[in-house]
Parts: C-alpha cells; structure tokens; sequence
C-alpha cells in the first residue's frame, strides 16, 4: 500500500446527504440518486485548466457534524455524496453543502474493501490516530478512488 501525505485546506462540497441510521447499503442509495440528479449540481462544480471535474467527493464526519471520526467503531456517522465546488457556491433545493476543514491527510488508493482498515492497523502500528473523519475521494481524470486519512487539521 502507497501512502502519501497530502495537505488540502478547506473545501466545499455539494451533495446528497445520508446517514448510518438509514442501514445498509444507503451510501450506494445516496451515489445513485447523486448521479442520477447530477445535472442540477454540474455547473457549480470546480473543474481544472482541462475542464475535468475538480473532485468527486463522498464527504464524513460524525453524527454532530464535527467534521470528527465517525462514531462506535466507524459505524455510525453521516455521508455527503457530491462534487467540489466554490466556496460561496448555494447548493440547489434539496442539495446540501458542507465546508470541509483543511487538514494534512495520508492518502491511500482504495484497492479494496479492506484498505479503510488496513490504513487504520498502518496508522496504529505507527502511532498515529485520526485527527477528523476520513474522506473517500474520486479523481474524475484517472477514476481512481482514494481514501484521505487526516492526522493533523490546520
């Protein structure tokens, strides 16, 4: 597994949001009606110098919105679905957005459904410990999935 450390400041992201109290399988709910109801999000998103999307995000933080791990074992938190946008950008009738906090992340490419805890038991062994919740990023260029780990917010 690769680790890179990364630092990114405080970023918006626009989404649909959900929670560990709707059960299984709401993150998949979430992301299909995210896609589905894109167009009505697509001209606030940020895009680079090729006009490739910036970031497609699905955002946590813990059930009071502390933007801190979620909670009893990573099981209980929320979940935003969405894609970066401005800063100042108003999210359309029934879209939400957050502010993520900055924070210096180690970032992992998403190789499994195991990577989360294998980066957790890599974070342990090396006496680290989450300093917020984890983020799951999509790099709309390559369509690679990654997992941000933040271990200091700035």
């Amino acid at each position: 597994m690769k680790v890179e450390r990364v630092v990114k400041e405080a970023f918006a992201v626009i989404g649909l949001e959900g929670s560990t109290e709707e059960g299984a399988g709401f993150v998949q709910r979430l992301w299909a009606e995210a896609n589905a109801r894109f167009p009505e999000v697509e001209p606030l998103a940020l895009r680079d110098e090729n006009g490739c999307l910036l970031g497609v995000w699905g955002a946590m933080t813990d059930p009071s919105c502390s933007f801190l791990p979620w909670t009893e074992n990573f099981t209980r938190g929320l979940y935003l679905a969405g894609v970066e946008c401005a800063m100042n950008a108003q999210p359309p009738q029934g879209w939400v957005k957050w502010i993520v906090p900055g924070f210096e992340y180690l970032c992992v490419e998403r190789e499994s459904n195991a990577t989360f805890a294998e980066m957790i038991g890599h974070m342990k062994q090396n006496g680290m410990t989450l300093a917020g919740a984890a983020q799951d990023f999509t790099c709309p260029a390559t369509g690679k999935h990654f997992i941000l780990f933040p271990i200091r917010r700035l």
